[in-house]
């Protein structure tokens, strides 16, 4: 743990504990100035322990939220979101009647369909409805530990694939469509990341697969990966795990993507919400040292088909 001591003795950087095992609230700091490199460091840390840090009556501009986001590394931007025009590292979250949230926001961590997920992302409120509107938190380091031990070796050294499966059906089935899609699989195939990582500034294990985007587990059996992944995904229902941060007008929210999940709660439409929301750029997730021992998790009555050398050929391969 960093020394929170020194950071609280500071009047201009008080940190307050939302949760056992995960937030932090951060005041007394003007996000709207250039920060000294000792409290970036602070920060990065905190960020890293807490998971999730909240910056109340920010009353910063988009500017500002970029600025502050450089601070810890590079904005990417997101291939399928609303971005602005002129900014496509800054997203534009403006729902309310007409333009509802989308239907497939649940439990995740941002983007793990690309071979480096964010290590972070930003999240700041304009516009937040009187009633709703809450985004949930869950810590999947204090998931893993949660675990057996039994548990724990089984699912270190396993891989599991994750895709952009959430944003496929945002294509039109039409040519163009079809075409565009294909485009985007291109550039975004499926990617393989490790079921347990390794967090790489803490050395904690977290559980890293999540509902959004993972799709199967490498090597398994459909019916087996898809039970175990069940399992794995429902990690995120323990509620001491969990802080449900409720919005306030001019909060900047900063998660860590390599250790917490994230979902919205759209209780709010039609009401009015808007955020703007920036990522910043990780590394690639690196697994434990452990390995199942013995790994061979699929044992066939019959030899795939595909990995024969002997197979005969299909149509599809000779025309």
């Amino acid at each position: 743990m960093a020394d929170q001591r020194a950071i609280e003795s500071d009047p201009d950087f008080h940190v307050r504990r939302l949760g056992a095992h995960i937030g932090a609230e951060i005041s007394g700091i003007d996000l709207r100035r250039q920060l000294s490199l000792a409290e970036i460091e602070a920060l990065v840390r905190l960020h890293a322990e807490h998971g999730v840090l909240a910056f109340p009556d920010q009353d910063i501009s988009s500017e500002d939220l970029k600025r502050f986001g450089r601070y810890f590394g590079a904005l990417t931007v997101h291939p399928f979101s609303t971005n602005a025009i002129d900014a496509p590292e800054l997203i534009i979250y403006d729902h309310k009647e007409g333009n509802p949230p989308p239907r497939n926001d649940i439990w995740h961590s941002d983007e793990t369909f690309r071979v480096c997920p964010p290590m972070g992302t930003m999240l700041c409120s304009k516009i937040i409805p009187d009633i709703g509107g809450d985004t949930v938190f869950c810590n999947m380091g204090a998931a893993f530990d949660g675990l057996s031990d039994r548990m724990q070796a089984f699912i270190s050294g396993l891989e599991a694939i994750h895709d952009f499966k959430p944003f496929r059906s945002m294509f039109k089935d039409d040519a163009e469509g079809r075409r565009k899609l294909h485009h985007y699989e291109e550039i975004f195939p499926p990617v393989v990341h490790p079921v347990v990582r390794i967090h790489p500034v803490t050395g904690r294990k977290v559980v890293f697969v999540n509902p959004q985007f993972t799709i199967s587990i490498k090597g398994m059996e459909e019916h087996e990966g898809r039970w175990l992944l069940e399992r794995l995904f429902a990690l995120t229902s323990t509620l001491e795990h969990q802080y449900r941060h409720r919005w306030e007008p001019h909060t900047v929210v900063f998660w860590d993507n390599r250790l917490v999940q994230h979902a919205a709660v759209h209780d709010y439409y039609p009401r009015r919400r808007l955020l703007e929301r920036i990522t910043i750029a990780g590394d690639r997730p690196l697994g434990t040292a452990d390995s199942f021992p013995g790994l061979n998790l699929n044992r066939q009555k019959v030899p795939s088909l595909m990995e024969s050398k002997e197979r005969a050929k299909r149509q599809h391969e000779i025309d």
